[in-house]
């Protein structure tokens, strides 16, 4: 057997297990190396973008709401300064059915990119923890030291300083989520009330924040190994058109296989790949794998492999791009992107989908009104020979007026309409529920029923007409 042989055999041994564990079933602990090049300056960009984005936007308040608002407890959401109620539910159904065509598409295409760049785990881990870790403990080799060496002075303060610094960034980050949840005007509220009135509340963010922090401090790439289930699901999404973070085995491997770079060699004539077997690729993976085994679930498409190669590259003269951004045909048939009939299904799907949803939004009422006879009861006669029957009235108000609502049939000079509390006031961005009476002259109703339009007023304006059935005794 041949060593290249070897290495191609040695290749496939990797699928038998995950990289951040040993033979015996052990942590493997990843030792990163600091990335540095013009990916992961473009990451860091992004990155503070979307940090800043991330902690700002429960502080930014449109049309007097908070920009963005998942309020749960109250039924209450809010996107960029739009209320939305459960009557809207539909519309985030719509929106979640958007998103998971957007991530199986985005995927299909680019591979696990999303991760890499976007994911607030990665994001967090990487430009936030890892950079403090950096700056505290060292680049990689220094940490292995530190953490290998014995307990004295400096270890003791490098370890305290640097878990102290965690806990607090894990403090802010569960203050931020919970921003999201019941708005940063309450959450300030609570912040500045006396320690006792919400005891509760300071429970769950050291609950939270312990999270945070051991998912930081100790799960780390875990997170995105073992427990995303989004790595398992590019598994059956890519395909070999998808763009990921590759390494051209082709170029790399050449005749004979990779080795070690000597100066004033013919790597071509000897038959040697481009891959000098620095491993620098390696050194620096957030996930401790390998990129020229090929696509990996653990690969997040960070690109800290793409700048470590073209460092090596073009210190030892050989050409860039030894990993980059390619698919598996790019590769063995050196074709670009191609438009396949897969992506351009998906592509009209999520194309459709979105021309709905904004269509919905625009569309989008600012009143619903519901007007249902109320249960258990039937048609009733009155002292005046009048036949009458009990409604409840629902009204959800999404706009930020307070409105007096009265009411009036249309076209039926014959039936009434009278409210069993005088005088409905609708609060903006509020509900309101209520009984009403209909009357109506006994030979008036035909067949036992009437359909009525009942129109429904807000501050003298016509905001809404519904249709009823009014029932009453067949004659």
């Amino acid at each position: 057997m041949t060593e290249h042989d070897k290495i191609k055999g040695d290749e496939e041994e990797f699928r038998d297990s995950i990289s951040t564990v040993n033979e015996d079933g052990s942590r493997k602990w990843v030792y990163a190396k600091k990335p540095k090049g013009k990916w992961y300056n473009r990451r860091k960009i992004v990155s503070y973008l979307l940090l800043v984005l991330l902690f700002g936007a429960p502080h930014v308040y449109i049309n007097g709401h908070q920009s963005i608002l998942f309020n749960i407890i109250e039924r209450k959401f809010v996107l960029f300064g739009k209320v939305f109620w459960p009557q809207d539910l539909f519309l985030f159904a719509i929106a979640i059915i958007i998103g998971i065509i957007f991530v199986i598409t985005f995927t299909v295409i680019y591979g696990r990119l999303f991760c890499g760049w976007v994911c607030p785990q990665t994001i967090f881990m990487e430009m936030v923890f890892r950079r403090i870790e950096y700056w505290i403990e060292g680049d990689w080799t220094r940490q292995k030291k530190l953490n290998k060496g014995p307990w004295n002075g400096e270890k003791i303060r490098k370890k305290t300083l640097k878990h102290l610094i965690f806990w607090v960034i894990s403090f802010l980050i569960a203050n931020t989520f919970l921003a999201y949840i019941i708005g940063s005007e309450e959450l300030w509220k609570i912040q500045t009330d006396p320690l006792g009135t919400h005891l509760g509340g300071l429970i769950a963010i050291v609950v939270f924040t312990t999270v945070f922090y051991l998912v930081f401090s100790m799960l780390r790439e875990q997170v995105c190994t073992t427990i995303c289930p989004y790595g398992r699901l590019q598994g059956v999404l890519l395909d070999e058109n998808s763009i990921v973070v590759g390494y051209d085995t082709v170029r790399g491997e050449g005749e004979n296989g990779r080795a070690k770079f000597r100066k004033n060699e013919d790597r071509k004539a000897e038959g040697k790949g481009d891959c000098i077997d620095c491993d620098q690729c390696v050194h620096v993976c957030p996930t401790g794998i390998d990129i020229r085994h090929g696509t990996q679930l653990e690969c997040v498409n960070c690109t800290a492999c793409i700048d470590a190669c073209d460092h090596m590259m073009d210190s030892v003269g050989l050409e860039k791009g030894l990993i980059r951004f390619v698919s598996e045909d790019g590769i063995k048939k050196r074709t670009g992107f191609q438009w396949t009939k897969r992506v351009k299904a998906y592509t009209v799907l999520l194309t459709s989908m979105i021309v709905l949803l904004v269509f919905l939004l625009v569309t989008r009422k600012d009143f619903e009104v519901t007007l249902l006879r109320q249960r258990g009861t039937t048609f009733q006669t009155t002292s005046q020979g009048l036949i009458s029957n009990i409604f409840e009235i629902n009204l959800t108000n999404k706009t930020q007026n307070e409105f007096v609502i009265t009411l009036e049939i249309e076209n039926n000079d014959k039936a009434s309409i009278e409210l069993v509390v005088k005088g409905l006031t609708l609060p903006k961005e509020g509900r309101l529920k209520d009984r009403v009476i209909l009357k109506m002259p006994m030979e008036a109703i035909h067949n036992g029923k009437e359909i009525l339009t009942v129109i429904v007023y807000g501050n003298g304006k016509e905001i809404q007409r519904i249709d009823t059935k009014f029932i009453g005794p067949l004659l």
